[in-house]
């Protein structure tokens, strides 16, 4: 699947970069004037220029609701990881790029004490429902040195001082995974916004002997209700505002998230590997297998 099918469809987001999915800009101050500079900047911003060389990114922040008509509630503190690695495009002879492979969670925590959520009871329906966190394995993605209109390939750096920016805003509109063929006469397709910021020291990602530089990520996202709430069609919709990084490796995970992956994902400690062809997972998708399972 394309980079940009993932930003797409990923439920959250992966944290995987939009500028495979930007239309061409114009050269920028960074220095990244070429589709492959750009594309090199972007490897080091994403993983490293080294194959199979994993990293891990990390975020947290919380998520809110919003209903006509009523004030905002916090109902839950989140936290996500990602891990991943990249590699050549071997499936694609010629092609000038990289292979992304990835796995991601994030938890729905209690919005005071932060203890990890096996249950919640939905204060509009007064139900008690199951929590079912993200666990999408894997969210690859396929870049290239051209963009999905067939342009080269650039990215819209903002740059100040020795410091440089990413700000993408990315609105999904797409048929429901869990809904039927007659999704567009009634209303059933799955609407949100993915907001990105991406920030790193330019001298680093400049500098031809760096490999890898450390990343600083925001992650805001406003979606129909999550499934597993069973809201149905009731007015209104969840937004989450997080930030985070790449860290320096995965032991640098928070003890609450490496105790969950140890007990319950324990495939999360490494990446999926180079050669991963699976199709990928999504909140929905997964959330449709789980239905299935009960």
């Amino acid at each position: 699947m394309r980079g940009h099918e993932i930003l797409r469809r990923a439920l959250p987001c992966a944290l995987i970069l939009a500028g495979a999915v930007t239309d061409s800009v114009a050269a920028n101050s960074t220095g990244f004037d070429t589709p492959a500079e750009t594309l090199e900047a972007l490897r080091k911003i994403h993983c490293s220029l080294k194959d199979g060389n994993a990293k891990t990114f990390w975020w947290h922040g919380k998520a809110f609701s919003r209903v006509p008509g009523e004030p905002d509630r916090t109902l839950f503190q989140v936290e996500g990881m990602n891990i991943r690695q990249c590699g050549p495009l071997e499936d694609k002879p010629g092609a000038v790029g990289f292979n992304l492979v990835s796995r991601e969670i994030l938890l729905y925590k209690d919005p005071i004490t932060g203890e990890v959520l096996r249950d919640w009871q939905n204060p509009w329906t007064g139900k008690t429902v199951e929590v079912i966190h993200v666990s999408n394995d894997p969210v690859n993605g396929k870049f290239t040195d051209k963009d999905r209109n067939g342009q080269p390939l650039a990215l819209p750096f903002s740059v100040r001082g020795d410091q440089w920016w990413l700000t993408l805003t990315i609105p999904l509109f797409y048929k429901n995974p869990l809904g039927g063929d007659f999704q567009p006469y009634v209303c059933g397709m799955y609407q949100a916004t993915e907001m990105f910021n991406y920030f790193g020291n330019l001298s680093a990602l400049q500098d031809a002997s760096v490999d890898s530089v450390n990343t600083l990520v925001g992650w805001a996202r406003m979606s129909s209700w999550l499934p597993w709430m069973e809201m149905g069609d009731r007015a209104g919709f969840i937004y989450f505002h997080t930030a985070g990084q790449k860290l320096k490796s995965f032991d640098d995970l928070s003890d609450t998230m490496k105790a969950e992956i140890a007990t319950n994902y324990p495939d999360y400690t490494e990446p999926p590997p180079l050669d991963d062809d699976r199709p990928n997972e999504t909140s929905w998708t997964f959330f449709r297998k789980s239905l299935a399972e009960q």
